[in-house]
């Protein structure tokens, strides 16, 4: 099955180094699942020509904003409305959860309670479920297609389902504690707060679920129920 990665953000050169691009890290998270990828970087304006190129799609998270204005924005909510209604199954992750709410008709803001950041628990219909985090911008209001899956008190919407249509979690199962740990020391000081990046720093170590997430994501993508 071939997964079409649509690449929404690129990371600071010094960790790209050593990790590739975020598109690496999926292809890392899902390797030896079946699939085969290609990625299409749409934030330097790299298009597929349509849903058929792919069997599914995953879009990647981003440092930008799905409220920014870039050129880019708007011909990657038509392709996530076109692929919504071919009918072939997309994912995303972080911008990639945001911004496919936003193109369905939700709404994406900055959160005013500030950051998620590091190893966090999300409530998978009763079962809790842990993978870092990186995020200050949430969905705010669904749209009305979807389907509340998880959630905790600071991020009440963190994973939503379109029947079998999309899915979309905001955490980060494709980031373990090295890929954090660059994150806390190059992107942010002086961006997160000092103390939730001491907080981060004392969360690694921890046991992750970002099997199981990826697990969802395998038996979203041939059209099987996801469970926790």
């Amino acid at each position: 099955m071939k997964i079409g990665i649509l690449l929404t953000g690129l990371l600071p050169p010094e960790i790209a180094e050593r990790t590739g691009e975020y598109d690496a890290l999926f292809r890392d998270l899902l390797d030896g699942r079946g699939f085969t990828f290609e990625t299409w970087r749409v934030v330097d304006g790299q298009f597929p020509p349509g849903p058929e190129a792919a069997d599914g799609w995953l879009i990647t998270g981003s440092k930008h904003g799905v409220y920014e204005d870039h050129a880019w924005l708007p011909p990657l909510e038509a392709l996530i409305r076109d692929i919504y209604a071919d009918g072939r199954p997309l994912v995303g992750v972080c911008f990639g959860h945001q911004v496919i709410a936003q193109a369905l008709g939700g709404r994406v803001e900055k959160f005013d309670g500030g950051w998620a950041v590091g190893a966090t628990d999300y409530d998978f219909a009763g079962e809790p479920l842990r993978i870092h985090a990186w995020h200050q911008d949430q969905v705010i209001t669904p749209p009305d297609d979807a389907e509340v899956v998880a959630g905790n008190p600071f991020c009440r919407y963190a994973a939503l389902l379109y029947g079998q249509r999309a899915y979309s979690v905001q955490g980060h199962p494709e980031f373990d504690d090295a890929f954090i740990t660059d994150l806390i020391e190059k992107r942010g000081p002086g961006v997160v707060p000092d103390a939730q990046l001491d907080a981060a720093r004392a969360s690694l170590g921890v046991s992750l679920d970002r099997a199981r997430i990826a697990d969802q994501f395998t038996r979203f993508f041939h059209g099987e129920e996801i469970s926790a």
